[in-house]
């Protein structure tokens, strides 16, 4: 417990992450895909295990998984990502199903059931579609089914054909970290767990001897934004976007937590307040 100047108690914030009870857990592509560019069975299982028992005691649960287009990479045997717009594509529409193959598996072997949900950016600029898409997620969480989330890149060309960092059009989301820290706070979460390949935010190049592990951000401010160091091979983000999911998430008086998917149990760590990963509080820090 934490004390505020008047003598009121105030709650630790990994024990108010403790008490989320709704949550949006966005799974990377390097969480996904091991090295080697196969896919991470053990690792999903995991996840699905940790989250399926989340679930069962009565977390309301999301997740944004990111994947397509590396399971479809190593379904043709596609060692480097295509450059052709249309044979990323392709790739996305063969690892999607697949994708959502092994989700359905996991869950299903653990007593969950599960919907796939592929979105766009006009299903949240158009404002029936963004109505009838929180509807359906606040229908599929109060028939205790797990969405799983992911862009339609079959059809949605913005993230696929543009660079995240690109000004050639104004995006409502650039990649799966955006999307999930939209889809947080439009269905009105508590937490936004994004899950990587990293510890979480560290204040230079992880592995220098500069680096220290940031264990609780109170403001995305611009001293933290300079911690972020390029993108990674595989995924479409990079810390730079997670930052900007974790603003977003806080600004509108959510939580979140960076954190390395890639551990053991790590959801259900971070669930039960213990210290992992690097903590984003809320804008108004209530």
């Amino acid at each position: 417990m934490r004390y505020a100047a008047e003598g009121q108690v105030v709650i630790d914030p990994r024990q108010r992450v403790a008490r989320t009870r709704r949550i949006v857990v966005k799974v990377g592509t390097n969480v996904v895909m091991r090295e080697d560019g196969r896919v991470a069975l053990s690792q999903l299982y995991g996840i699905a295990e940790s989250l399926a028992r989340l679930r069962q005691a009565g977390r309301d649960l999301l997740v944004v998984s990111s994947g397509a287009v590396g399971l479809g990479m190593e379904r043709i045997g596609v060692a480097m990502r295509p450059t052709e717009l249309s044979e990323i594509q392709a790739c996305a529409a063969i690892g999607q199903s697949r994708l959502m193959a092994i989700y359905d598996d996991a869950f299903d072997k653990l007593g969950c059931r599960t919907a796939q949900v592929l979105l766009t950016e006009d299903d949240f600029r158009d404002p029936v579609r963004y109505n009838n898409l929180r509807c359906t997620l606040a229908s599929l969480l109060a028939l205790d089914v797990i969405p799983v989330i992911n862009e339609n890149d079959t059809v949605s060309t913005a993230e696929l054909d543009h660079p995240a960092d690109s000004s050639d059009r104004q995006r409502v989301f650039g990649d799966n970290d955006k999307l999930s820290a939209l889809v947080m706070t439009h269905i009105d979460a508590d937490l936004l767990l994004l899950l990587s390949d990293v510890d979480g935010l560290y204040t230079a190049a992880p592995g220098s001897n500069e680096a220290h592990l940031v264990p609780e951000v109170s403001s995305v401010t611009e001293q933290i934004l300079n911690f972020a160091r390029g993108k990674n091979s595989r995924g479409r983000g990079g810390m730079a976007s997670k930052l900007e999911a974790a603003r977003l998430a806080t600004e509108a008086d959510g939580m979140a937590v960076i954190a390395n998917g890639r551990l053991p149990r790590v959801i259900e760590r971070v669930c039960e307040g213990e210290v992992v990963g690097t903590l984003f509080l809320p804008g108004r820090n209530k």
